[in-house]
């Protein structure tokens, strides 16, 4: 999870920000301790409890910050537009590519989250309640429009997010598809899914267009 960092203390928690995502997608977050993690980083473990007062605390701040850029890119990328098809083209490419670029950030959001007490769990769900229903309402606009062919929106949602998500299992970006190509593949999945047949990729996509800037 990239940080813009200025001093050194900036630079350090971005490094073990870094560091924890990478070994808790490897190793889980139980099996990680934090003695691990700061020779990772290269500090003393207790210097990490100067940027997070808890492991559990340092877990919920990755989770948290990664919903916070979902929706936030989200939110810079969706079209002007009211039409649900290209709405909903925006989303997938976008879920798409956040989730490819952040995959160590994915991984944990999505195994983790049974490490979170309950508190902390709430907070998350509901971020993620309110990103899912950004597609809802996509999928009900369209509906309503006569756009799309959905008999139950909130199963329908369900459905394209674990499968949009599904890619970070198997895609590498050094095989034979590239990013461009399997959101374009899974578009048209998508498209057939909610009875779209329009699913027409030749549009500039807006993770591209953000990360362009």
């Amino acid at each position: 999870m990239a940080r813009t960092t200025g001093s050194d203390g900036e630079r350090t928690e971005a490094a073990i920000r870094e560091a924890a995502l990478a070994l808790i997608a490897q190793h889980g977050y139980e099996a990680m301790s934090m003695r691990q993690l700061a020779e990772r980083v290269g500090v003393q473990a207790a210097a990490l409890y100067r940027y997070f007062p808890t492991k559990e605390a340092m877990l919920f701040t990755l989770m948290r910050e990664h919903m916070e850029d979902l929706l936030g890119t989200w939110q810079r990328t969706q079209p002007e537009a009211s039409d649900p098809a290209a709405r909903l083209r925006a989303f997938v490419q976008n879920h798409i590519g956040f989730h490819v670029e952040q995959r160590h950030s994915t991984h944990v959001s999505n195994m983790e989250l049974r490490s979170l007490s309950r508190d902390n769990l709430s907070q998350i769900l509901r971020m993620r309640t309110a990103y899912e229903r950004e597609l809802r309402t996509i999928l009900r606009d369209g509906a309503e429009d006569g756009v799309f062919e959905v008999d139950d929106v909130g199963l329908t949602a369900m459905g394209i997010i674990q499968m949009i998500t599904g890619v970070i299992v198997w895609f590498r970006p050094d095989e034979r598809l590239s990013v461009a190509e399997v959101s374009d593949t899974y578009l048209k999945m998508t498209m057939r899914l909610v009875g779209n047949r329009d699913g027409r990729s030749d549009l500039v996509r807006p993770y591209d267009r953000l990360r362009a800037r």
